[in-house]
C-alpha cells in the first residue's frame, strides 16, 4: 500500500505538475457566465462552454484591477461595448492552481477585434435567415402613402429622438396636418426587441378599428451595444411582416441596423424620417399645383374650341330648324284637314250606331223587366209558404226546449218545454213521451 500524504502535499504536487507541464498562458474562446466587479475594482468571472445550450466546461477566473482598467479602456473603445454576461471573448489566460483555492484563470487580455467579428458573424447569420426566409424586401412590397397622415409611433416618450421628430411634423412651414399616435417601448438594453415587437402587435391588432397609413420606428441615437437589439432576428421578422410599410429612423449615423434593412425605408436619424415624410407631402402638393396647371390651361383650351364648335353649330341648327319648322307647318295643315274630314264622317256613322244602339237598349231593358216582374211574383209567393206564420196561421205549432227545436236533442219526462202558436206561447212540463212503441209516465 502506498504510504498515504496530507491534502496540502497533493495539492503542492498538482500546483508544480501544472506549473512544469502548461505553457505561460494560452488564448481561450469562451462565454462569460457570471461578472461581478468587486470594490478593489477586481473583476470575478466565470468562462464556460456551450454546445447546444448545454454547459460543457466551466473555470472560475479573475482579472486583477491594474489590468482589467486596461482590458476594459482598449474593449469598450474599439467595440463600443462593455464586458458582460453572455458576451463570446477571445481571453489570453494562464492557469493557476492555488493550495487553498483550488483551480482558476488569470485574464491577461481580451482580443476585441474578437467579438467585433462575432458580433459581425451573429449579424450576418440573421441576415442570411431573414434572406433564405424572403423576409428581407416583404415589407418594401408595400406603396408607400403619398401622404401618410394617421403615422404609428414606436418610441420612447422621453427620448430626445421622440421629440425632434414631433418638433419637426408640428412645426413645418407648410403647416400640414399630420396625426401620430404614439406606442410607448423602450428603445435600448436588452428588453428592446420584445418592446417593440408588442408595440407593433397593439397596432396590428387595433388596425381594423384604427387604421394608419405607416409605422416609424425612432431613435435619439446611442452606444453601439443599444444596436445591437435592432439586429434581432425577431424584431427584423415582426417588422418585415408588419401589416403597414415601416420606416426606421433610429439615429445612428455610421451603421446599418438588421432592423433598417428589412424595413420599407430606412433614414439615419428623427429628423429626417419627419422631413421625409413632409417632403412627401411638399412633393404632393407641387404635383397638385402642377395638375391644376395643366387643368386650367386645358380648360381654357376647350373651353375656347367649345365656344367655336358651339356657334358653329347653332348655326347650323337655326337653319335646319327653320326649315323643318316649315315643312312641319304644312304637314300640319294637311293633316289638320283631313283629320276634320274624317272627324265628321266618323261622327255621323257613330251617330247613327248610337240610335240604333239606343232603341235595341230600349226593347232589350222592356224585356228584362217584364221577366223580373214575373220572378218577383213568383218568389213573393213562395216566400209567403216558407214564412212560419202561414203555417202557424194554419193552426201548427213549434216545439222548443231552452229555445232551440225539440228534434234537435235529447228529451226526457220532466223537462220543461215552450210550445208557440200564432197567437199563444205555452209552457209545458213532460209527462209522458212515447218513443217507437214504448212509452215514459210519471
Amino acid at each position: 500500500m502506498q504510504a498515504a500524504i496530507s491534502l496540502q502535499k497533493l495539492n503542492g504536487i498538482i500546483k508544480s505538475t501544472l506549473d512544469m507541464h502548461l505553457d505561460p498562458s494560452y488564448w481561450v474562446v469562451a462565454e462569460i457566465g457570471e461578472f461581478r466587479d468587486s470594490a478593489r475594482g477586481h473583476v470575478y468571472l466565470d468562462l464556460v462552454e456551450k454546445e447546444q445550450d448545454q454547459l460543457v466546461a466551466k473555470l472560475r477566473a479573475n482579472i486583477w484591477s491594474y489590468t482589467y482598467q486596461g482590458i476594459r479602456n482598449r474593449f469598450e473603445g474599439q467595440t463600443g461595448e462593455q464586458l458582460r454576461s453572455g458576451m463570446k471573448i477571445l481571453a489570453l489566460v494562464t492557469v493557476q492552481f492555488h493550495e487553498l483555492y483550488g483551480l482558476s484563470l488569470i485574464v491577461k487580455d481580451i482580443d476585441p477585434n474578437y467579438t467585433i467579428g462575432e458580433r459581425a458573424k451573429r449579424r450576418q447569420e440573421v441576415i442570411d435567415r431573414l434572406t433564405k426566409e424572403g423576409l428581407i424586401n416583404l415589407n418594401k412590397q408595400f406603396d408607400l402613402p403619398a401622404v401618410p397622415q394617421r403615422i404609428a409611433v414606436i418610441s420612447s416618450q422621453t427620448a430626445a429622438g421622440f421629440g425632434d421628430f414631433v418638433n419637426q411634423l408640428e412645426h413645418n412651414p407648410e403647416r400640414y396636418q399630420i396625426h401620430y399616435t404614439l406606442f410607448q417601448a423602450t428603445m435600448q438594453g436588452k428588453d428592446t426587441p420584445a418592446s417593440i415587437m408588442a408595440a407593433l402587435h397593439q397596432i396590428e391588432t387595433n388596425f381594423i378599428k384604427q387604421p394608419f397609413d405607416l409605422a416609424v420606428i425612432i431613435r435619439g441615437g446611442g452606444a453601439q451595444t443599444d444596436m445591437d437589439s435592432f439586429d434581432d432576428y425577431q424584431l427584423a421578422k415582426a417588422i418585415a411582416e408588419a401589416v403597414l410599410p415601416v420606416i426606421t429612423g433610429i439615429g445612428h449615423e455610421r451603421d446599418e441596423s438588421v432592423a433598417d434593412l428589412v424595413a420599407h425605408t430606412k433614414l439615419k436619424t428623427p429628423t429626417a424620417l419627419a422631413s421625409f415624410i413632409l417632403a412627401g407631402f411638399k412633393a404632393f402638393e407641387e404635383n397638385l399645383q402642377l395638375c391644376l396647371a395643366r387643368i386650367e390651361r386645358g380648360c381654357r383650351t376647350a373651353l375656347h374650341q367649345a365656344d367655336r364648335t358651339l356657334r358653329e353649330c347653332d348655326h347650323r341648327v337655326r337653319m335646319v330648324t327653320s326649315n323643318r319648322i316649315q315643312l312641319q307647318k304644312e304637314i300640319l295643315i294637311k293633316n289638320r284637314n283631313e283629320i276634320s274630314h274624317q272627324a265628321k264622317h266618323l261622327l255621323n256613322l257613330e251617330k247613327i250606331s248610337l240610335q240604333v244602339l239606343a232603341k235595341d237598349v230600349r226593347q232589350l231593358a222592356q224585356r228584362r223587366l217584364e221577366k223580373a216582374g214575373l220572378l218577383l211574383t213568383h218568389s213573393e209567393k213562395h216566400l209567403s209558404r216558407l214564412d212560419p206564420n202561414t203555417l202557424l196561421a194554419k193552426g201548427y205549432t213549434r216545439t222548443e226546449k231552452n229555445g232551440k227545436p225539440i228534434q234537435a236533442q235529447k228529451i226526457q219526462v220532466g223537462d220543461e218545454i215552450t210550445t208557440v202558436s200564432l197567437t199563444h206561447r205555452i209552457k209545458s212540463i213532460i209527462n209522458e213521451i212515447e218513443n217507437h212503441g214504448t212509452s215514459n209516465t210519471i
